[in-house]
């Protein structure tokens, strides 16, 4: 019995890379006013930065529906496969409860999991179960291991601009303002599937500096499992030099290192400059 596994646009894999590694992908919607796109499909990264930066109309994004669900759940089923459904946290979007919706009938052959991250820290969980699945384990197999293994899944991200939190609604005019003159950097992760600010840097420098201490603070990474880090915006100039600046955590793999563009969901809010790192703590 084949066992498939259905992934949104939110993890952050290409749906080149998806079709690649045999996933079956389900774009959320990104909205720049009237217009709206499929994420990933008909809307790069690269296309909705420059869209993002170029434009006055701040984007908004959209879960996919249980419609979307329920047509490859269909299939699934009439082909006599199984699949795993690996979501964004259902704190942070309604996908994960459009999967659910849709799960009406279907309950023999698909497994849902709620992977409580967004982005990169989704997309590690995901590679996790595609080395499963290559590994026979069963879609109620993969489903259980995930379940118990993304309590590991840490996300670490630092912004490098208020701008976006502002014209989103997250944070005051006052506060971005503020933040702007001192030039403050904020560290976000996902704990309990929602969005969590860890501590505000003065400038990039201690910034990099607060993601490699709270790497190390959070039991440090395991290199058995996958990892992945991350950037939003055009181009991954702060990036290459986080990771130049903790060399010494990559045991000597900066050349191997796994590194994805953020998209729409998550570049939505953060704007471009942030850079991120997804890994499982020991």
């Amino acid at each position: 019995m084949k066992t498939r596994i259905i992934i949104d646009s939110a993890c952050d894999i290409s749906k080149a890379e998806a079709d690649q590694l045999g996933l079956d992908f389900l774009p959320l919607k990104t909205l720049f006013g009237e217009v709206e796109y499929l994420d990933g499909i008909t809307l790069s990264p690269f296309e909705f930065y420059e869209k993002l930066v170029e434009g006055d109309c701040m984007p908004t994004t959209s879960q996919v529906s249980p419609y979307d669900f329920e047509q490859i759940y269909k299939h699934i089923k009439s082909n006599g496969e199984t699949a795993v459904v690996i979501t964004l946290s259902a704190k942070l979007s309604g996908t994960n409860s459009s999967a659910h919706t849709a799960l009406d009938g279907y309950e023999d052959c698909i497994h849902i999991v709620d992977s409580e991250n967004v982005c990169l820290g989704e997309q590690i969980l995901v590679r996790e179960a595609v080395r499963l699945r290559n590994q026979g384990l069963s879609a109620s197999e993969i489903a259980d291991e995930l379940n118990k293994k993304k309590k590991k899944v840490c996300l670490l991200a630092l912004l490098d601009t208020l701008e976006y939190l502002k014209r989103g609604g997250r944070i005051s005019k006052t506060a971005a303002f503020a933040g702007g003159l001192l030039s403050i950097k904020p560290v976000i992760t996902i704990q309990d599937g929602e969005v969590t600010i860890l501590g505000k840097a003065r400038g990039s420098k201690n910034g990099n500096n607060m993601l490699i201490e709270l790497i190390n603070t959070s039991g440090g990474i395991d290199f058995s499992m996958p990892l992945t880090l991350g950037y939003t915006g055009l181009e991954d100039t702060l990036l290459q030099k986080y990771i130049k600046d903790s060399n010494h955590i990559w045991e000597g793999n900066i050349e191997t290192l796994p590194i994805s563009t953020i998209g729409s969901t998550i570049g939505t809010h953060a704007g471009p400059g942030a850079i991120a790192v997804a890994f499982f703590h020991q």
